[in-house]
């Protein structure tokens, strides 16, 4: 079987049983960096806000049999990695067992050294698992006869291992469709940990694939009860559903967009089109896909004002890249990038039409391309009402950009251009249930940058105010933006 180009015997044996670099004080490269974070940041739960974790899993509290099951399958991350090291794709996605994929894996993880999927397997070998020791070639039978021993024992089920990380929150990803059944089930049971649905109502705005939006209204109208037959309707079905979630206990609206709408009104004669799009035998493509989009949104962003909800815009991909695997694997498969569309003019011309309505609500804007990040930080402040603290904030790092070096560079601009003390910190944004060893990794890297700054006197050598910020970045300012319970506080926090 070819994997991986990979050192051989005794030397890689050694590798595997030094110590690691995944110490106490990992990425904490100065005094008040390690009192920051230990003393302000690593004991605080996790408001995970915006995660794609399945709820069906949760509600059973689903089991996991190995762990390339609950690790490997369905990380596009891990993926990407593996074809650029010319693993083939049998050992990825396709038919190789469960072990097979694994040690695929394990061969190549000491190649992707700088890149952060080496940081972020260890912690979650370390942290989850307790493994502390490098994954490669030689450790590989070991660490997965240990951590498959370890998922088949009581706390490592779906819900045991959300509640190793102190989790008090998570905000799922749902289609307007779904009916929240699983929610429900979850609520009912008492669980600790709140687990709300989002709003994601992408597909409704996808004009453009007319068999897939068509077939897409379809179930809108079952969901709905409404019959869907011109853009009133539509918006009626679709406020139904809004309303339904809300009931369900959803205050979160999410949007996965290459870029705001370029248009935003429905003149008479579109409005007309979309009554005769909607017929079977009506055989054209929509003539401005980009003005139902804006105008659809526009409708949906007033219904979240009205019930006070936040709605979050991940603007920027360019998805699906490749149409070899797209066509193989789906979606999802690691073939998309960080796209170059303009940004700013469609983004400010969108907030500004629901704020000259006062109907603007919450909104947290989620950058992917770099090069964007002073537009998208400056573009926040435009927005900010003098009533609702942060109201508008420049999302954390994501996608592409949820490593050290897009974490500094977020939270350096959003510093340089706006207020870095409102902003309501790090979320997953994954499909896994192994991925809250992130929110550690955002906190090391916050309390190191603050504390290289005050060893540079760039700030007051003043553990309790620069640890209260720390606090509220980590944990408090999440609270009280998503309106959720006052929870957890020690009395060192509250003293801040």
């Amino acid at each position: 079987m070819f994997l991986c180009v990979e050192p051989q015997g005794q030397d890689l044996l050694h590798d595997a049983m030094k110590s690691t670099i995944f110490h106490d004080d990992f990425m904490l490269q100065s005094e008040m960096a390690r009192r920051l974070y230990h003393g302000h940041a690593a004991h605080l739960p996790i408001v995970d806000y915006h995660n794609h974790l399945p709820p069906d899993e949760l509600a059973a509290d689903k089991r996991f049999e190995t762990l390339t099951e609950v690790w490997l399958k369905g990380d596009h991350y891990k993926w990407r990695a593996m074809r650029a090291l010319g693993v083939d794709e049998q050992f990825i996605t396709g038919s190789a067992s469960d072990q097979q994929k694994f040690l695929a894996w394990a061969q190549c993880l000491p190649q992707t050294l700088r890149n952060p999927l080496f940081h972020w397997s260890h912690l979650e070998l370390k942290r989850i698992f307790g493994i502390d020791q490098y994954l490669n070639e030689a450790s590989a039978a070991a660490i997965y006869e240990q951590a498959n021993s370890l998922l088949q024992s009581p706390g490592f089920s779906a819900r045991g291992l959300v509640e190793k990380f102190k989790v008090e929150l998570l905000g799922t990803t749902d289609d307007p469709c779904d009916n929240l059944e699983h929610h429900r089930s979850i609520a009912e049971s008492g669980w600790s940990v709140q687990v709300l649905p989002s709003f994601r109502p992408d597909k409704a705005l996808q004009i453009h694939d007319r068999p897939l939006f068509l077939a897409y209204l379809k179930k809108l109208e079952v969901a709905s009860g409404v019959a869907i037959r011109d853009f009133n309707t539509l918006v009626e079905a679709l406020q139904k559903r809004v309303d339904f979630f809300h009931e369900n206990g959803c205050s979160i609206a999410d949007h996965g967009l290459a870029q705001m709408p370029l248009a935003m009104a429905m003149s008479r004669s579109l409005t007309d089109e979309f009554e005769d799009f909607l017929n079977p035998k009506y055989a054209k493509a929509y003539s401005n896909p980009a003005a139902f989009a804006g105008a659809l949104l526009l409708e949906l962003c007033r219904m979240y004002h009205e019930r006070g909800w936040v709605q979050q815009f991940h603007l920027g991909p360019l998805r699906n890249t490749n149409s070899r695997l797209l066509a193989a694997l789906g979606a999802d498969a690691g073939v998309d990038s960080i796209g170059d569309l303009p940004q700013a003019l469609p983004l400010a011309q969108f907030l500004d039409a629901l704020d000259r309505d006062d109907q603007l609500a919450k909104t947290s804007l989620y950058n992917i391309n770099p090069a964007e990040n002073e537009a998208f930080a400056t573009m926040c402040g435009n927005f900010n009402d003098g009533k609702t603290k942060g109201k508008i904030q420049f999302g954390s790092g994501w996608w592409f950009l949820d490593q050290a070096d897009g974490m500094e560079k977020q939270l350096n601009t959003l510093s340089n251009l706006g207020i870095l003390s409102t902003f309501i910190g790090m979320t997953t944004d994954s499909r896994s249930f192994l991925s809250f060893p992130r929110h550690e990794y955002f906190r090391r890297v916050l309390c190191n940058l603050l504390g290289q700054d005050v060893e540079r006197g760039l700030l007051p050598d003043d553990e309790a105010w620069l640890g209260g910020m720390v606090a509220d970045i980590c944990y408090r300012n999440a609270k009280s933006y998503f309106n959720l319970d006052a929870g957890f506080l020690t009395q060192k926090d509250a003293d801040f």
